[in-house]
């Protein structure tokens, strides 16, 4: 089951759903976990001080993934302004992580795969941005 299914499943969305913010869910998700596995990557390289600042911006783009699934997996009442400042955040922590990411690319296949990640997620979030209401 998606998340996607999960959603159109909730009483308060039936077949009002929200593909960019569905497909959102899902993209924070595959990327908090791409970043966390990251982290613990970098951490087993051998030069591990020159990657504190890369597992510094994985945490934290995992963590504002994490964040924006739950709180845009909601679907009771509502809170776009909220929702919205989340969406921001994580395109923010998205952006930074894959620049810091595909700074190691070359040398570090796990970097070049969680940089494409942050970049597909960073293009989620923006379009679930632009699909809200103001």
């Amino acid at each position: 089951m998606s998340m996607r299914e999960m959603i159109a499943a909730h009483p308060d969305v039936r077949d009002d759903l929200n593909p960019a913010l569905a497909a959102c869910i899902e993209e924070t998700l595959a990327c908090a976990r791409t970043c966390t596995a990251c982290a613990d990557a970098c951490l087993a390289e051998g030069m591990v001080a020159e990657l504190r600042q890369c597992i510094r911006l994985n945490l934290d783009c995992a963590d504002l993934c994490l964040a924006v699934s739950a709180v845009a997996s909601r679907r009771t009442g509502g809170n776009v302004p909220v929702l919205r400042a989340v969406l921001d955040a994580c395109a923010l922590a998205c952006r930074r992580c894959g620049e810091e990411c595909a700074r190691h690319a070359g040398a570090h296949a796990h970097c070049r795969l969680c940089a494409e990640a942050c970049t597909r997620c960073e293009t989620a979030c923006r379009e679930a941005l632009d699909s809200l209401p103001a």
